[in-house]
């Protein structure tokens, strides 16, 4: 589905310099070696002796493998607390709703659209698909998930880091009620493709995108409100483009296009962002794919049809040679 990264805590582990370098990200941690070296230190400490294998099991020093150094956890081998389960967060498991489909069904909200029906003399093909989406139909589908989370949020949780009054966007001045209005479709559309646009983002971004914002809310356990609904998304666009795209935007490009906000102000967001998430930045395919079709469900229920094209005469032929090597 795309590319699968492993975070580092290591500082020089940056995924820019990853690939500069051709290689992947870096090892991670994993719990069943945590309980293999508890296991392998509960006997000695039982016996009264092996007091020092005891320490090193527990302060987590020693390498179970037998490589030496200090042990890292994998990403793939953390264990969940219950109330995180995987089978719980859609973000992580293929078979959990996801929730801005359940939230987008409490009311009626409508994008205008009209819809194109096929003729006799004209066929009408759908070219968005879940490997190469439609960028614009898109954004449209995930910034209307973002509008639901935001209208029919449980409650105002959220973090300092996140707070745009704390860390403004804009020189602007924020007024004292920012967050009691909730924005609109359009502003959060309009926001979401300016940094689309400018940094050159693909579809599959989006998609990843909200993954990671719902990750966020889980783990986090916050909502996302009208105080912190912009910090939150490009917190998770940032996140997003550097695991997606080969060609990762750096922070300091963001500064190009938002004029107003620091490179530092950006790191410290990124920073939190992941451990938050705890360093949880693989998506499965499986997610993805859930993921994308909700969002065609959400279009669907909203009346916001993916874009149409009329059927070609070239186009028809291509079809017709590439079914006929299927049949063969």
């Amino acid at each position: 589905m795309g590319n699968t990264v492993t975070c580092c805590v290591s500082p020089d582990a940056s995924p820019k310099l990853s690939r500069a370098r051709g290689g992947g990200g870096g090892a991670a941690p994993g719990p069943d070696r945590w309980a293999d070296a508890y296991q392998a230190a509960a006997p000695a400490a039982a016996g009264g002796g092996g007091g020092s294998g005891s320490a090193e099991a527990e302060s987590g020093d020693s390498d179970p493998g037998g490589g030496g150094g200090p042990h890292l956890q994998h990403i793939s081998d953390r264990e969940f607390p219950d109330d995180l389960a995987l089978e719980s967060n859609p973000s992580d498991h293929p078979r959990a709703s996801t929730i801005f489909l359940s939230k987008s069904q409490t009311d009626g909200f409508s994008w205008a659209a009209y819809k194109k029906y096929s003729s006799c003399s004209t066929i009408f093909i759908d070219d968005s698909t879940v490997s190469q989406p439609n960028l614009r139909s898109t954004i449209k589908c995930v910034t209307l998930a973002i509008f639901y989370h935001i209208k029919n949020r449980d409650s105002d949780r959220s973090l300092d880091i996140f707070d745009e009054k704390s860390h403004p966007l804009t020189r602007e001045e924020v007024p004292d009620d920012y967050y009691k209005h909730d924005p609109d479709h359009k502003h959060i559309y309009r926001f979401v493709r300016t940094l689309f646009s400018a940094a050159q983002l693909t579809a599959e971004c989006a998609i990843v995108t909200l993954v990671y914002l719902e990750r966020l809310l889980t783990y986090a356990e916050i909502d996302i409100c009208p105080s912190n609904w912009k910090r939150i998304v490009l917190g998770a666009i940032l996140l997003a483009s550097k695991v997606w795209d080969d060609q990762a935007v750096w922070n300091v490009d963001y500064c190009q296009i938002l004029k107003d906000i620091t490179v530092e102000d950006m790191n410290e967001m990124e920073r939190h962002f992941l451990e938050l998430l705890q360093f949880n930045i693989n998506v499965p395919a499986s997610v993805y794919a859930k993921y994308y079709f909700d969002l065609r469900s959400l279009a669907d229920d909203n009346n916001l049809s993916f874009l149409l094209e009329p059927l070609s005469k070239e186009r028809a032929q291509k079809l017709e040679v590439n079914g006929l090597r299927v049949a063969d």
